[in-house]
């Protein structure tokens, strides 16, 4: 089995110190820090790569259907978004935030078990279809934290505005029109990513004739988050309510997935992660 090792450790070393480069070029234009950030970023994007090459090939397995696999999987898809991010477009504070959240993910995943192996109540390892459905949701999840990201600058912008306490560091945010703008991409990204996982899912559940599980709590759970995206693109699109009562509502349905993730342990009875 694969314990944590070395590499690991030195994922969170340079994660770390790519954060600390970040924050510098987030806080003020100085380009040999976004450089040095942008790099230490690259060879850590590189190390979580071959640290799920090297899970596959010594579990045999495709790594995503254990706790520390997913949340490992969900780190690595953050910061290959926000490498695209740094290359392509003047977002830094963007990047230094998401990548914060990144690294707490994974200090976090710290205290679960790199060396459980799928159990024999979950779904065969060599499922492709329960690949592509874990993949699906856990990339949707990623938009929906870059949404819930994107939601919380613009109410701290909205408010330091509101209050007319204008700083330096609000130079270093987008326009709050840009910064809605990217909220609007991140669910119009995810929520359609959530239905194909949910979709996908449902599909596998009818195919094994396990029809109950179709009123699961995860299952249900996952609907009215669903249902909570297509609303918030519908009052969107609709142009009624305000971009700070949007934000909210995107960092309640936020919640919810959160919820959704952790508590399949708790309450969902074929949903579940070995942790521990």
């Amino acid at each position: 089995m694969v314990t944590k090792t070395w590499m690991y450790d030195a994922i969170l070393y340079l994660y770390a110190l790519s954060l600390l480069f970040y924050f510098s070029a987030a806080v003020g234009p100085k380009r040999n820090a976004k450089r040095m950030g942008t790099g230490l970023l690259s060879f850590v994007w590189l190390m979580q790569a071959l640290y799920m090459a090297y899970r596959m090939y010594v579990l045999d397995y495709v790594p995503v259907l254990t706790l520390f696999e997913t949340l490992f999987l969900c780190v690595w898809l953050l910061v290959s978004v926000t490498l695209l991010m740094s290359w392509f477009m003047r977002m830094d504070m963007i990047v230094f935030l998401v990548n914060l959240v990144g690294f707490t993910i994974l200090a976090v995943n710290l205290f679960s078990d790199p060396k459980n192996s799928p159990g024999p109540t979950q779904w065969e390892a060599q499922d492709h279809l329960l690949f592509v459905h874990i993949t699906l949701a856990i990339s949707s999840y990623v938009a929906f934290l870059f949404a819930a990201v994107f939601s919380v600058m613009y109410l701290y912008m909205h408010r330091q505005l509101k209050e007319k306490q204008w700083s330096k560091l609000l130079t270093r945010f987008p326009s709050l029109d840009t910064i809605e703008y990217y909220t609007f991409r991140s669910v119009l990204i995810g929520t359609p990513l959530l239905i194909l996982s949910l979709v996908l899912g449902l599909v596998k559940v009818g195919l094994e004739g396990d029809s109950y599980h179709f009123l699961d709590s995860k299952v249900l759970l996952t609907f009215f988050i669903m249902m909570a995206y297509v609303f918030y693109l519908v009052q969107r699109a609709s142009g009624r309510q305000p971009g700070y009562k949007l934000a909210f509502w995107n960092l309640g349905a936020f919640a919810l997935v959160v919820m959704n993730y952790i508590g399949s342990n708790l309450l969902s009875r074929f949903h579940q992660w070995n942790w521990m």
